[in-house]
């Protein structure tokens, strides 16, 4: 759709080219009815091109190299996997011509060996506007080639990667998230993803989408197994089955973990294990009954208890329930959500909250050999930091912005205008130009409209400066964009 309206504004630009310089004639009438027929060669010649918009989009999946704190990977949710060897100051796509789509679910380097890397295709936080996956891909160098080495129509949530043996690998398959499907389970690959067997299996509405494998032994895994399916108009969450799984034995057998853990109907759930003890297991639940929350275990997983409730840690579970262990001190724990809180204190509370460049965190990778080292993602991209969460790399410098509506005015030459997710609208010119990125010396200029991620845009067709925007809850706004650039504050013309 998007492309589609881009591209009849480059086919008007064309036709009145076409009319004055070719003569073969370029628009036809049908003799036969009303239509006019384009002749296929007008089209020939077009090819899209970035704009050179570089302000980041939605990411659910990142990874970091142990033995080097410059490389990092981050899968954006609509714009394919990145890779930075300059800690996040510049970014360059490494999925482009491999991969059969532009969602990322999970990334995992080897421990063993950085040239190894693991993705899976489909987010695991499945908002509305979500995009089915086609697979698992490997690359054995460092991202410069990739195969597809798990073809499935599925959401990836997690991957995990044995901590010696970089053929020994683990994928937490949510599934199609639009429907049943036997897809969904654990995989393991015991020769680099060259084959697959399914491990664990609970039925064709269940899935898994988050698993921890223990650096202290690897043949003890965590799972969490969750029901959900996306309509429409809502998401279904939870059942009888969900909960969190452990296997001893490599995935051989499973047994689904209860002892202190919600007796109530479970949702979402995520889990991590301490580095630092193994004994230190930590899971954040999604339940009914007010029995949600964080949980952990001093022993292994054999016993759980609830350490808190929290509900600004569980909000909008299906989008987000993240939570990431320390790898150096077991009472550190990180838990993600419209923000970035950790814990000091086993887990008890979560009062520090960390400022992270935008909102809606995802996922986090935290160096083992220095926790201070880490990179986050977000509804705003992905950024690396080098003193624990203090300050970060900018996102200004990734052109993966999913844009909801787009439209063009009359200038020339013309302008788009689109409607970024969980950001402003923004227009900017069809010619592509560096300079500043609104606020940055990187991107393309462009400048807020109005309205807001999920409105429709429509400028006056008597002025280009004249845009009208719409956003949440029918509000419409107004804005005259002056002829010197400044922007004057939104007039709101109506709200149902």
């Amino acid at each position: 759709m998007k492309k589609s309206l881009l591209l009849a504004s480059f086919f008007t630009a064309l036709l009145v080219a076409t009319a004055a310089l070719n003569p073969m004639p370029a628009v036809a009438q049908d003799n036969n009815d009303d239509h006019a027929t384009i002749d296929p060669q007008v089209l020939d010649g077009l090819e899209f091109r970035s704009l050179n918009f570089t302000r980041g989009g939605r990411s659910t999946a990142v990874a970091g190299v142990v033995d080097d704190p410059l490389t990092y990977y981050f899968g954006a949710s609509g714009g394919g996997l990145w890779k930075t060897a300059d800690a996040g100051t510049s970014w360059n796509n490494v999925s482009d011509g491999f991969f059969g789509v532009g969602t990322i679910g999970a990334i995992a380097v080897a421990p063993s060996d950085a040239n190894v890397i693991y993705a899976g295709t489909g987010s695991a936080c499945p908002r509305g506007n979500v995009s089915a996956g086609d697979g698992i891909y490997r690359s054995t160098d460092a991202g410069k080639n990739w195969s597809k080495v798990l073809p499935m129509r599925a959401q990836v949530g997690k991957i995990a990667v044995h901590p010696s043996n970089h053929n020994v690998v683990y994928a937490a398959v949510l599934g199609n998230i639009f429907g049943a499907g036997e897809e969904r389970g654990v995989y393991r690959s015991m020769d680099g993803g060259d084959t697959w067997d399914k491990v664990l299996y609970i039925d064709d509405n269940t899935g898994s989408v988050d698993i921890e494998i223990d650096p202290n032994n690897p043949r003890i895994l965590l799972t969490s197994i969750w029901t959900a399916e996306r309509k429409p108009w809502t998401i279904d969450s939870g059942s009888e089955d969900d909960g969190i799984y452990r296997t001893k034995d490599g995935g051989d057998t499973w047994e689904r973990l209860e002892n202190g853990l919600p007796t109530s109907m479970m949702g979402k759930t995520s889990v991590a294990i301490s580095p630092a003890n193994s004994d230190r297991m930590w899971a954040l639940i999604e339940a009914t009954e007010d029995q949600g929350g964080v949980y952990r275990s001093d022993d292994g997983g054999d016993s759980w208890r609830r350490t808190n409730s929290d509900r600004s840690l569980q909000q909008r579970a299906w989008y987000y329930i993240h939570i990431f262990a320390d790898p150096q001190d077991e009472d550190t724990v990180y838990a993600l959500n419209t923000g970035m809180l950790k814990s000091t204190d086993g887990g008890r509370t979560f009062d520090t909250r960390l400022r992270v460049p935008h909102g809606d965190n995802h996922d986090l990778w935290i160096n083992p050999n220095n926790p201070k080292v880490m990179i986050n993602s977000n509804d705003g991209g992905a950024n690396v930091s080098f003193n624990a969460g203090v300050s970060w790399s900018h996102q200004r410098n990734q052109p993966t912005a999913e844009i909801y509506r787009i439209t063009v005015d009359q200038e020339h030459p013309y302008r788009v205008y689109g409607a970024q997710q969980d950001n402003s609208t923004a227009r900017l010119s069809s010619r592509r130009a560096g300079g500043f990125g609104g606020g940055g010396d990187f991107g393309a200029e462009f400048q807020s409209v109005g309205g807001g991620e999920s409105g429709h845009i429509a400028v006056d067709p008597r002025s280009n400066e004249v845009v009208y925007a719409g956003s949440y809850g029918g509000t419409i706004t107004w804005r005259d964009m002056d002829e010197n650039g400044d922007v004057p504050p939104s007039v709101e013309l109506r709200r149902r």
